[in-house]
């Protein structure tokens, strides 16, 4: 059982730094840092957005506009903290 957790929590802390790229990449993109007409740019951006977007719309949705500002990734963030916390504090020990 030790292992599931093990893998949960490594599942998690690999969609947390895909996450943070994400957020890093759309910020290097907005401010026109990053060549947008580059191939490899464009298909790093394509798949950071597809792996995050289907996590990150439900958030969007119950978030009031904020205008620019989308602060649904540290909604995410926040959340899967949680749950690592939860695997390790409540979950696991009961199991072992």
């Amino acid at each position: 059982m030790l292992a599931i957790i093990r893998t949960i929590d490594l599942a998690l802390d690999i969609y947390t730094w895909i996450l943070i790229a994400s957020a890093i990449f759309s910020w290097l993109y907005a401010f026109n840092v990053i060549n947008s007409s580059n191939r490899f740019v464009a298909s790093i951006g394509e798949f950071l957005y597809k792996v995050t977007e289907p996590a990150l719309r439900p958030i969007r949705r119950f978030l009031p506009d904020l205008g620019g500002i989308d602060i649904s990734p540290i909604v995410l963030l926040l959340i899967i903290f949680f749950v690592r916390q939860l695997l390790w504090t409540t979950i696991a020990p009961i199991l072992l």
